[in-house]
């Protein structure tokens, strides 16, 4: 006699969507997680950033005995002067302002010319509503770095924060001759554009990156 076929058994459609729920739950719970540590890992990055730029600047002081370009405190980056200005100076992309042609600061270029993060931007866009030029130093959110340089030469720049005591970041004026910030991941100087790096009262603390803490 024929022996009767055996039947593997097969999952239910209960059991498939069980299985696919158990899969979303674990990737909601998960993904948060990963987003923390990618945030963390492009604050790493904007920070080492702003050490080679401030470190540039003063290099081009020790070597001309001037700093680029300024007369006068002045601030490149959002809410100032195009910072591919600064930069074009400090690549060695500016022979007038740099006669020596000293590469003091060499950034790639961006990988995505029409979204840019990390680089120096290749062409003319808007991000969030800030206007990125072609040749701007943009941190890894996209947006272009702000630089704030004492160009009276006092050792001496306004804090961008305003002083420690109203929600700033340090003594305003800072006593350096250089200082470098990023706006974050929500692009806004200071929690949600309010210009307070951190609240004297409870602490909380924006999620600017700067060079000079």
């Amino acid at each position: 006699m024929r022996p009767f076929p055996k039947y593997t058994r097969a999952f239910t459609l209960i059991e498939l969507l069980v299985v696919i729920a158990i899969i979303a739950i674990l990737i909601g719970l998960l993904f948060p997680a990963f987003s923390a540590v990618q945030n963390q890992a492009k604050r790493t990055q904007a920070k080492n950033d702003l050490t080679q730029i401030v470190n540039a600047v003063n290099a081009f002081y020790t070597e001309y005995g001037k700093y680029p370009l300024v007369t006068a405190d002045a601030t490149y980056g959002p809410g100032g002067t195009a910072n591919n200005t600064l930069f074009n100076v400090l690549r060695a992309m500016d022979p007038t302002n740099n006669p020596r042609q000293i590469v003091f600061i060499s950034p790639p270029s961006v990988k995505d010319p029409s979204n840019p993060r990390s680089g120096i931007a290749l062409q003319a866009t808007t991000i969030n509503g800030i206007s990125v030029a072609i040749g701007d130093f943009v941190d890894p959110w996209g947006t272009p770095y702000n630089i704030r340089i004492d160009g009276g030469y006092d050792n001496s720049v306004p804090n961008p924060y305003g002083a420690q005591t109203t929600g700033g970041a340090g003594s305003d004026p800072v006593q350096l001759g250089v200082l470098g910030w990023s706006r974050g991941q929500d692009q806004a100087l200071g929690t949600l554009g309010n210009n307070v790096y951190r609240n004297p009262t409870t602490g909380a603390q924006s999620d600017d990156v700067i060079s000079w803490q």
